[in-house]
């Protein structure tokens, strides 16, 4: 059986422990619903239009009874805190069913969180000064960086990140042709990490059309060599279309941005992914002379 997530439970928060032991299947996961701050430390989901972000545990009957206890769940009581439920829910490779707690009790709902993720909201309210900052498109190049004059703000990188169990596609549609994302298909990628402050955070958020909802912030586990760093920014395409060829000008951004830093193996493998789409080898070679 399964179990989808949204609050303290999540990777890195301060419940995770009581799922020590059970096998996590998808890191980006969705179920449609409205997300609540109870004031209390922890997030209660309600029924009705909108999208509530956590990931999904495979997990047995023992785990079962304990998270029950803990949502202060126990079946047919009419004072639970949580409610309990199985239904489907969303994530890149389609839906799957699993049990979802739904908080019962007005008292619960005190303030919306609109952007329907537990740790971005919790991010946004913590406002801390430096945050680490994973760039898999048009972010690894510096180009639009300076010419928003806000390249001062993203001098310190790291160096090229792997990520684990995604694969960058162009999956964003636009008028002049497809925008970077990274969906959760059991691949590798690989991109940028920068220790960015504040400020950065608060462009990145408008570039990124978070408000008009084209792409979610959210926090993925990067890892650079040995050392894996928690809880590191990005941003995923809300709504995806089908994989479509980039214009030559994104393109160029990312085939310029990334090389100084990711593998000649990954590097190659953006180059194959534009021709695949479409566009032939002269052209992808004339945007690396650029």
């Amino acid at each position: 059986m399964n179990v989808f997530v949204y609050g303290t439970l999540r990777r890195h928060e301060e419940n995770h422990s009581l799922l020590k032991e059970a096998e996590l299947h998808y890191e980006q996961a969705w179920a449609e619903g409205r997300l609540y701050d109870t004031g209390k430390g922890y997030p209660a989901m309600k029924e009705g239009e909108g999208r509530v972000y956590g990931e999904i545990y495979k997990i047995n009957d023992a785990l079962l009874h304990k998270l029950d206890d803990i949502e202060d769940f126990i079946e047919g009581r009419e004072e639970n805190l949580y409610n309990r439920q199985l239904q489907e829910v969303n994530t890149d490779q389609g839906p799957v069913e699993a049990f979802v707690y739904y908080g019962l009790g007005e008292k619960m709902f005190q303030n919306e969180v609109s952007s329907g993720d537990w740790k971005v909201h919790q991010f946004i309210k913590e406002k801390p000064e430096r945050i680490l900052y994973f760039a898999y498109g048009s972010c690894m190049d510096d180009a639009r960086f300076k010419l928003a004059e806000v390249d001062h703000h993203f001098k310190i990188c790291l160096g090229a990140g792997a990520l684990k169990g995604y694969s960058m596609r162009y999956l964003f549609k636009v008028e002049d042709g497809g925008r970077g994302d990274i969906i959760e298909d059991g691949g590798t990628m690989e991109g940028i990490v920068y220790d960015v402050p504040q400020e950065a955070v608060e462009y990145l958020f408008t570039r990124e059309g978070v408000a008009p909802g084209w792409y979610r912030a959210a926090f993925v586990d990067v890892s650079i060599g040995e050392t894996v760093y928690k809880d590191v920014l990005t941003f995923i395409v809300k709504t995806k279309f089908d994989e479509v060829q980039p214009p030559e000008h994104y393109a160029r951004e990312i085939l310029r941005g990334s090389l100084p830093h990711v593998s000649a193996a990954y590097h190659s493998k953006l180059q194959q992914q534009l021709i695949d789409l479409g566009m032939v080898e002269e052209q992808v070679k004339s945007l690396l002379n650029d």
